[in-house]
């Protein structure tokens, strides 16, 4: 059964569930003595023509979730749970929809000299959503939540440089480092450092889902659904419109699509490129696009054969055709990638780094240099790792026979890939969501040892100029820095990067918004926070 505008419909059984930009920033820290601190205003999330309208139910499904999925920040590994994390916590900041840094449970922030002390002071009046009164101890331990030893969060390389957290009385937390790290407010603003109610022994109780969000979690079902509830003692104004929500993760692309044109639900994200047009003929929706930082990658283990081997890295990132998969998988959504995670977005973008083609020549002439006069190797892919994923790694195995090499294309299960998949194959198909700064994404995806680290890559020049990247307050210095450090990824590091995809999303066209975010999909992935029904 189809549609009027010939898209297959789906019947609902058989769908499976005081602000400063970062250049600012960092120009005041080096004309004021590396002080900055932030204003309270918060702007108004709407639109000067019309006003956010309370109430309602936001029914929105995502490409994401799975089974294997927890609440504990440590582990928020997927766009599902992210988007959980910012509608039941917050965090010290927030990147706003222009890209600037805001207050959030923190009002205002200040560094020392050399960026090695950040102090923070925070908001006073803010209660969880059990009652409890938010203060500096559960900043304290919901940082702590990351460090130590034995951590294994996704979020350790940005605290290991950590030496203390401490309380300052109750409305003030003083983070200290062994190295300066001008970055760390932004940093802050990450979904994994939701604040959760600090118990009496420096743990903190994130089972319970008890944050000071907009929102109360009514119910959290891993991998199908979660609900919420409007949190009437909320303490920003502004925010959180709707009466209640509902997330629902249903990873199939027809089937999320046709949720939204039956009206199951209200906004769905990672739309079918290829129906995208079709889809804006459909009365009652919305198709929204955004360019940002997101991007489709295809990590390898550096530290397994053959992908030990650089030289067998570059006949790969040789033999896939950018603008090819540009046409036939984004049909022009997005840009090529170079074989590293920046784009012009990012402060630090090297705009001198030669865009590298496809040549299956230079391909074959890497592959002899690693000994070999073919090869042959198994990527493991499945749409859960992002829209097109399997067709993607079926068009690169047919682009690499040019160079002899021989891409088996294994298509993986949707439910479970984060877990069984990713990091577990040589060699698997991924997605890279932007972050506020260059160090962010380079610090949690190449740098040695931290656990989202999915090509295990450990290259020692990198890891020494990155550290110092992070405390050089110098501009030109920092940029030059961050050029080699894009390089090293490029030539060096074990991933190939095809593609940066814009954010094509769709919602019904009851549901309004201000200014789009594109720090992360779909406004940020705070949707639940900043939208409303008109």
């Amino acid at each position: 059964m189809k549609n009027d505008i010939g898209l297959p419909l789906l019947r609902a059984d058989e769908m499976k569930p005081g602000r400063m930009d970062r250049r600012s920033f960092m120009g005041g820290l080096s004309l004021l003595g590396l002080s900055a601190a932030a204003g309270s205003t918060f702007p108004m999330p709407a639109r000067a023509e019309e006003t956010p309208k309370p109430g309602g139910h936001l029914r929105f499904a995502m490409a994401h979730g799975e089974a294997a999925d927890t609440l504990d920040p440590a582990h928020v590994n997927n766009g599902y749970v992210t988007v959980v994390a910012y509608a039941i916590t917050n965090m010290l900041t927030e990147v706003g929809t222009d890209g600037a840094l805001e207050p959030k449970l923190a009002e205002s922030w200040e560094a020392s000299e050399g960026a090695t002390k950040w102090t923070f002071k925070l908001r006073k009046g803010v209660e969880f959503h059990n009652g409890k009164s938010f203060t500096a101890k559960d900043v304290v331990a919901s940082i702590n939540h990351h460090r130590g030893e034995k951590s294994t969060s996704s979020v350790k390389p940005i605290v290991d440089p950590m030496t203390s957290v401490e309380a300052d009385g109750d409305h003030v937390v003083v983070i200290r480092l062994r190295s300066g790290d001008a970055d760390i407010p932004f940093k802050l603003s990450t979904f994994s450092f939701g604040m959760y109610p600090g118990k009496d022994d420096g743990t903190i109780d994130w089972q319970s889902g008890i944050g000071t969000g907009a929102y109360r979690l009514k119910s959290f079902r891993p991998g199908e659904r979660t609900e919420l509830e409007k949190n009437r003692n909320f303490w920003q104004a502004g925010r959180g419109h709707f009466g209640s929500g509902e997330l629902l993760s249903i990873q199939d692309t027809a089937a999320r699509q046709n949720a939204l044109l039956t009206n199951e639900v209200d906004g769905i994200d990672r739309l079918d490129l290829k129906t995208v047009n079709r889809l804006k003929q459909a009365a009652g929706i919305k198709v929204e696009e955004v360019r940002g930082k997101l991007h489709y990658t295809f990590p390898m283990l550096t530290n397994v054969a053959p992908f030990n081997d650089n030289n067998v890295r570059l006949a790969l990132k040789y033999a896939i055709d950018r603008e090819a998969l540009l046409k036939t998988i984004l049909f022009g959504h997005g840009t090529v990638g170079n074989d590293h995670p920046l784009t012009p977005a990012y402060p630090f973008f090297a705009t001198d780094i030669e865009q590298r083609v496809y040549d299956p020549d230079k391909a074959k002439y890497h592959l002899k240099q690693a000994g070999l006069s073919a090869l042959a190797v198994n990527l493991s892919a499945a749409n859960a790792a992002f829209t097109g994923a399997v067709d993607t790694a079926v068009l690169y195995a047919e682009q690499a026979k040019k160079a002899g090499i021989s891409i088996t294309v294994v298509q993986e299960p949707n439910d479970g890939y984060w877990t069984n998949i990713w990091q577990k194959r040589s060699w698997c198909a991924a997605y890279w969501f932007g972050t506020p700064t260059p160090d962010d994404i380079l610090t949690q995806a190449y740098s040695a040892g931290a656990s989202w680290n999915d090509s295990a890559w450990n290259n020692e020049k990198f890891n020494k100029i990155l550290v110092a990247a992070r405390s050089e307050l110098d501009a030109g210095k920092r940029a030059g820095m961050y050029r080699e450090l894009q390089l090293l990824v490029r030539d060096e590091g074990g991933v190939v990067i095809p593609l940066f995809a814009n954010d094509v999303f769709a919602t019904s066209t009851k549901v309004r918004h201000g200014r789009l975010a594109d720090n992360y999909e779909c406004d940020g992935r705070m949707f639940f926070d900043r939208w409303w029904f008109g």
